[in-house]
């Protein structure tokens, strides 16, 4: 996992599952990511204590995990995910699935990921 900057220097990082772009970092109570998750991939499943989250599905069928309950979203579609709530989302196509993740609170880093279960041994 390395992290890098894009073409237009934006910061982006390769993951196990996928990858991620930050779309806006700068103001202090929210950070907006584009997250693509491959064919056959899932984040891991997680709790954050510091943010909650929206994700906006752009393409793909995102299965996502919310505190046990399989939601399907489509294109158009979004979930949006509680401070402290276990979530993840699986793509279960043939084509990546990408979202918008939208994150409000008060710390963004990604050392703010508890991880419950992951399938690439980062819990």
């Amino acid at each position: 996992m390395t992290t890098t900057t894009d073409e237009q220097g934006r910061e982006f990082d390769e993951r196990p599952w996928g990858n991620y772009t930050v779309l806006d970092s700068v103001a202090p109570d929210h950070k907006v990511k584009r997250i693509v998750v491959s064919p056959g991939k899932r984040l891991s499943y997680q709790t954050h204590r510091f943010r909650a989250e929206h994700w906006f599905v752009v393409s793909g069928v995102a299965t996502v995990v919310l505190d046990g309950k399989v939601l399907e979203l489509a294109p158009g579609e979004s979930v949006d995910i509680a401070i402290g709530a276990a979530h993840r989302c699986e793509n279960h196509g043939t084509e990546p699935v990408v979202f918008i993740e939208v994150q409000h609170g008060t710390y963004f880093g990604e050392d703010d990921i508890v991880r419950l279960e992951d399938d690439f041994g980062r819990s």
